[in-house]
This record gives C-alpha cells, sequence and structure tokens, in this order.
C-alpha cells in the first residue's frame, strides 16, 4: 500500500511540474503585432529585445488573402529556405480577420518582413537588440 502511494504522489509531483513549466514557458512568450492595408505594412520598423515571439497579423482590408515572411537581413528573401518558418502565419489571413504564427525565438540582429500575397515592400525592419 505504502508502494502505491507513493507511486501516486510521485506520478502527481510529475503532473504538477510540468503544468508549471508550460505556464512559465507561455509567459515568457510575446506577441508582435502587425497590421496590413493594401500595398504596406502600416509598421515599417520594429525594435524589440530578444525572446520568443509569436507574430499576429492583421489583415485590415487588403481584400484577399495575405501571409507574412520574415528573413535575417542580408539574406535572399526569394529562397524560402532562408525563411524564419516559424514566422509563417498558420494560415492564410483573410480579409479582415487575424492570423497568428509559431513561436519564434529571435536573436540580436537585423530582420525584414514581407508579405508576397499583399504584396508589400521587402525592407521593412525587426531590430532585436
Amino acid at each position: 500500500m505504502k508502494k502505491v502511494i507513493a507511486s501516486l504522489v510521485f506520478v502527481l509531483a510529475l503532473v504538477f511540474t510540468a503544468s508549471a513549466q508550460d505556464k512559465m514557458m507561455n509567459k515568457s512568450v510575446k506577441t508582435i503585432n502587425l497590421e496590413q492595408k493594401p500595398g504596406e505594412f502600416t509598421q515599417k520598423t520594429l525594435t524589440v529585445s530578444e525572446g520568443t515571439y509569436v507574430f499576429e497579423i492583421a489583415n485590415n482590408g487588403v481584400g484577399h488573402n495575405v501571409g507574412f515572411v520574415l528573413v535575417k537581413k542580408g539574406q535572399d528573401i526569394s529562397k524560402p529556405e532562408n525563411h524564419i518558418q516559424t514566422a509563417y502565419v498558420t494560415a492564410p489571413v483573410e480579409n479582415n480577420s487575424k492570423q497568428t504564427s509559431k513561436p519564434t525565438v529571435l536573436t540580436k540582429g537585423e530582420y525584414v518582413y514581407f508579405c508576397p500575397l499583399n504584396p508589400t515592400a521587402t525592407d521593412n525592419t525587426l531590430i532585436v537588440e
């Protein structure tokens, strides 16, 4: 009986530890909100600190689906292998709606972002300090 109780206590401790870790990780994920209008992002330059971010992309009256591409500055943006794929929205952003990306770790440096579906300028800058 003591072994059963000890096993139960051990399993419960693991469950509570995992739950606490999940909550701590979720708190450390921040959101970057970006808005697209026809042919442009409303935010041309953004500065954030290093960390893990989710991109929330708003499609405000573009009239069709939009997306989001993030690339380390200096890399060829036309090559999908240079895209930071976790930053892609999880589904196309329909007109007058929002969509988010997966959590994306950003390290110090400069990035460019654009939407090939809108299409927007390819020199919008995200600076990570």
